[in-house]
């Protein structure tokens, strides 16, 4: 797989730190990207180096959908994605979720005809991981489980709506930016990949499970993506 440029996106602070850490003990470059902090830096292995760009993007769809304009506009030819999701069926707190499709579960015309999800005048609503990302990311985390993320600009934390979404979409995990990061990929044809841990199970406390999780300063999911990106300088 031969890539230029590697962009990152990630969306909240904590999850950012450790990418920040490990960026600035050695060679990199500041940016500023939509106001937001982002870094340019190198990974290296035996076989090469490429060029990688991460923006931490804010929370939301739309502040995903932005970064990810901005990196492909500044040439990155793969967008990866690390964050927490909340876990809807099939999968565990402290699990990690490969996703291989995604849609937006709060996008609603069915009161006009349409289905759920669907989008007018779009050719397809739902949109899939490379499969050879997928393939090098299983490779590197082979307990990960595939399955479908959802992803709505809400937090969820209610046992009725994570039944919705596992009985609507059978959603593995859901979140509130793999879509849209998914969605620009998508038609901008750039390979996609999101690496999500989940930090808890989208019901009724999964708000005190996310914090808890989410203030705990690991770096296992940054850990994952270098070593996502080793793995496609070795192929």
């Amino acid at each position: 797989m031969n890539f230029e440029k590697i962009g990152i996106v990630v969306a909240d602070g904590d999850e950012y730190k450790a990418l920040r850490n490990k960026v600035e003990a050695g060679d990199f470059e500041k940016l500023e990207v939509l106001k937001r902090e982002a870094h340019k830096f190198e990974i290296h292995t035996e076989n090469g180096a490429v060029e990688v760009i991460s923006i931490l993007c804010g929370i939301g769809k739309v502040n995903a959908t932005a970064a990810t304009v901005c990196l492909i506009s500044m040439g990155c030819d793969v967008i990866l994605n690390y964050g927490l999701s909340g876990g809807v069926s099939g999968i565990g707190r402290g699990e990690i979720n490969l996703p291989n499709r995604f849609l937006e579960h709060d996008f609603d015309l069915t009161m006009i005809g349409y289905a759920p999800c669907e989008k007018p005048a779009q050719p397809t609503y739902i949109y899939n991981a490379d499969e050879q990302l997928l393939k090098i990311a299983n490779e590197v985390i082979p307990t990960a489980k595939l399955g479908t993320a959802v992803t709505g600009d809400s937090f969820i934390c209610d046992d009725e709506v994570r039944v919705k979404l596992a009985n609507a979409f059978g959603a593995m995990s859901c979140d509130m930016e793999t879509a849209a990061i998914a969605y620009v990929c998508n038609y901008a044809d750039v390979p996609f990949l999101a690496v999500r841990r989940v930090s808890d199970d989208a019901g009724n406390d999964a708000g005190a499970a996310y914090r808890d999780m989410n203030i705990s300063d690991e770096t296992l999911l940054y850990d994952y993506i270098e070593a996502v990106i080793k793995g496609i300088l070795n192929k």
